[in-house]
């Protein structure tokens, strides 16, 4: 036979359920926006929460980026899956490139998570992993079928595609949605083994449009992990 206590201990649980499904959709919202250095009492205030609920549920910032982030991280992965699967390497390669910009460019906490170090979550050590292994099977490949240049490395085009990934919503904040195709074109052209014989997508920049590029990415930040 169910207790007073039980009946009240059931809706309690529900509500907080509820409220922790709140704060995730807040964060995801929120991160999207502001990047994930947003200040946590905003991502409350959307919620519809006080800062003890947050905390409660998400004790760290950490905690809280890693209930956001599981499923689009996965998403990179399965990206990166059928890149592999890919018979023409270059094309593999575009092709995962292309899906992961589009996403670092209209998402800045996905952005921030993937281009800065965010120590403690297991699914993005796995992603950054995979995301090696995958370029480097892409890349091998490339040179055995005659497509990628020759001492081109991972590490190499994993710090250029993260310099160039920082700066993309900039570049579509002052731009155009599109404009980070350009680039990443540029950048492409430098690992084929045999120059390129297309024009480059996007409209250059004029000398206005880059310096409003450099405004939205202002000064550097402290380069540490985001706090609580």
């Amino acid at each position: 036979m169910s207790t007073g206590a039980d009946r009240g201990t059931a809706p309690r649980r529900r509500d907080a359920r509820r409220n922790r499904e709140l704060l995730t959709e807040a964060a995801r919202e929120v991160f999207r926006e502001q990047g994930l250095e947003a200040p946590l009492d905003v991502i409350a205030r959307r919620a519809g929460v006080g800062n003890a609920t947050l905390y409660r549920h998400f004790p760290t910032r950490v905690a809280l980026v890693d209930a956001v982030f599981h499923e689009p991280l996965a998403g990179t992965m399965t990206a990166g899956e059928e890149a592999r699967r890919v018979p023409d390497a270059w094309t593999g390669l575009t092709g995962y490139l292309d899906a992961v910009f589009a996403v670092l460019a209209t998402d800045r906490g996905t952005n921030d998570l993937m281009t800065t170090p965010l120590r403690g979550i297991e699914a993005l050590e796995a992603v950054h992993a995979h995301n090696r292994h995958t370029l480097d099977l892409l890349l091998t490949r490339g040179r055995e079928q005659g497509t990628v240049r020759a001492d081109a490395t991972p590490e190499d085009v994993l710090f250029a595609l993260a310099a160039l990934g920082r700066a993309v919503p900039a570049l579509t904040a002052a731009v155009a949605a599109d404009a980070w195709r350009r680039p990443l074109a540029l950048l492409l052209d430098g690992l084929r083994a045999a120059p390129a014989t297309t024009s480059l997508p996007a409209s250059a920049l004029t000398a206005g449009q880059l310096g409003d590029v450099l405004g939205e990415l202002g000064p550097h930040r402290g380069g540490g992990t985001p706090t609580a």
